[in-house]
């Protein structure tokens, strides 16, 4: 993991030689209008409220769990004490991210949505609101975790949400396996690791569409996780990744003949 300091010198570096956040001289039609519709989408969606009063209890809530963490880092088996706001403050994705999916889920359309790493659900009740009739399926290692995830989706009344828990090389086979479609939408915010992260993505390809998109969470988060980017961006599958620096998103448009590869301010 990077420092902050080192964090701090990466992102200016993105920040002073990104494109143009509003899409000026953007010369592909299909990210010109993803940067316009998508990403200077700035609609005070009903369900923006609702979700962050949500975030607002957990950084408040006190009580304790007990933690398994299979993430980088960790040691297998470890487990931890760790009161839910400490969680919150430290794990939620920000709400500048988190309502980006929003907006993803709702330009993209899926019909099945595919999560790896609930955490405490925001994320996850935010892909959900943006298609409610979308079936969506998120993964989390932790059941301490997934149970508090559980309350926010029943509090929202969220009905389209079905938590798998468990360690994802061991559960994502499974989950897989289990599916009849593919999956249109997929969020992959879990080990931050270069090989575990590339072979999600493996094994992931299997159960996509022409029409799927990758969202990748903390692609700079370390120089493992920026290799990982690399490689994924060099995947014959892929034909065209935008780097927003905290995430990147992945395409497989077999429309576009030749690959291309945006950095873009948000």
């Amino acid at each position: 993991m990077y420092s902050v300091f080192q964090l701090g010198l990466k992102y200016l570096n993105y920040y002073f030689t990104a494109a143009n956040g509003k899409g000026h001289g953007i010369h592909s039609p299909f990210v010109f209008d993803l940067v316009v519709k998508v990403l200077n989408d700035e609609t005070n969606y009903a369900a923006y409220k609702e979700i962050e009063q949500q975030r607002r209890r957990l950084l408040k809530n006190e009580t304790i769990i007990t933690v398994e963490d299979f993430g980088a880092g960790s040691v297998k088996g470890l487990t931890k004490q760790r009161v839910v706001q400490q969680i919150a403050a430290t794990s939620l994705k920000p709400k500048k991210y988190a309502q980006l999916l929003y907006r993803l889920v709702q330009y993209v359309q899926p019909t099945q949505i595919l999560e790896l790493g609930t955490s405490l659900g925001i994320t996850t009740a935010y892909l959900a609101k943006a298609k409610p009739d979308a079936a969506v399926i998120t993964m989390e290692g932790s059941p301490a975790i997934a149970e508090i995830a559980q309350q926010q989706f029943a509090d929202l009344q969220l009905k389209n949400v079905k938590v798998v828990t468990g360690n994802f090389d061991e559960t994502l086979v499974s989950t897989l396996a289990a599916s009849s479609t593919p999956f249109d939408f997929i969020f992959i915010d879990g080990n931050h690791r270069k090989d575990p992260t590339l072979c999600y993505f493996e094994q992931l390809l299997v159960k996509t569409t022409a029409d799927t998109v990758f969202v990748f969470d903390d692609i700079h988060w370390s120089k493992e996780m920026e290799d990982a980017w690399e490689l994924i961006k060099q995947h014959p599958s892929v034909t065209l990744t935008v780097d927003l620096f905290f995430i990147g998103l992945v395409f497989l448009r077999k429309e576009q003949k030749e690959k291309e590869h945006f950095v873009i301010r948000f």
